[in-house]
C-alpha cells in the first residue's frame, strides 16, 4: 500500500504541476492579450494626439494669417482716408510761394505723413519711367512719344500706394504708345 500511495502522491503532484503550467500559460496568454490591447490603445491615442497637435498648429497659422489680414485691412482703410490729405500736401508743396517758412512747414508735415505711412507698411508705387502694369497703374490717357518705349509711363497724375503686396490705391498715369 505504501508504494501505491506514493505513486498516487507523485501522480497528484504531476497533475498539479501540469495544472499549474496550464494556468501559467492561460495567465501568460491573458497578459499578452491585455498588453496587445493596451499597445493598440496607446497607438490609437498617440495618433489622435498627433492629429490634434497638427490641427492646433494649423489653427495657429491660420489665426496669425487672419490677424495679419485684418491688420492690413484696417491700416488700408485708414490710409485710404488719409491719402487725399497727402495728395493735397504734395500739391501745396509744388505751388510757388514767396513765404519760405510756409513752404518748409508744409514740406515737414508732408514728410511726417509719409513717414507714418511707411512705418505702417504703406509704400508708394513707382510709376514714371516704368512699364505700365494694370495691377499697379490705371491709365487715364495715352500719348505718342518716340523717346519713350512702348507702354512706358510718361506722367503720374496721382500716386498709388500698396500695403505689402496689396494695392490700396492705383497710380493714375499717362502711358506712351
Amino acid at each position: 500500500m505504501g508504494k501505491h500511495f506514493e505513486d498516487k502522491k507523485e501522480q497528484k503532484q504531476e497533475n498539479q504541476e501540469v495544472e499549474n503550467n496550464e494556468i501559467d500559460v492561460k495567465l501568460l496568454n491573458e497578459l499578452k492579450e491585455k498588453l496587445e490591447a493596451q499597445k493598440a490603445e496607446i497607438n490609437d491615442k498617440d495618433e489622435r494626439l498627433k492629429r490634434l497637435m497638427a490641427e492646433f498648429d494649423n489653427y495657429k497659422k491660420r489665426s496669425a494669417k487672419e490677424r495679419e489680414g485684418m491688420y492690413n485691412s484696417l491700416v488700408s482703410d485708414i490710409a485710404i482716408s488719409i491719402l487725399p490729405v497727402v495728395d493735397n500736401l504734395e500739391k501745396a508743396v509744388s505751388v510757388k510761394t514767396e513765404d519760405d517758412n510756409y513752404k518748409v512747414g508744409i514740406e515737414l508735415v508732408l514728410k511726417q505723413f509719409k513717414e507714418v505711412l511707411k512705418a505702417n507698411g504703406i509704400n508708394e508705387i513707382d510709376a514714371i519711367g516704368k512699364t505700365f502694369d494694370p495691377q499697379l497703374h490705371e491709365a487715364i490717357s495715352s500719348v505718342d512719344d518716340p523717346e519713350l518705349g512702348s507702354q512706358e509711363i510718361k506722367e503720374e497724375y496721382r500716386k498709388g500706394y500698396m500695403i505689402g503686396d496689396k494695392v490700396i490705391r492705383h497710380s493714375l498715369v499717362v502711358v506712351a504708345n
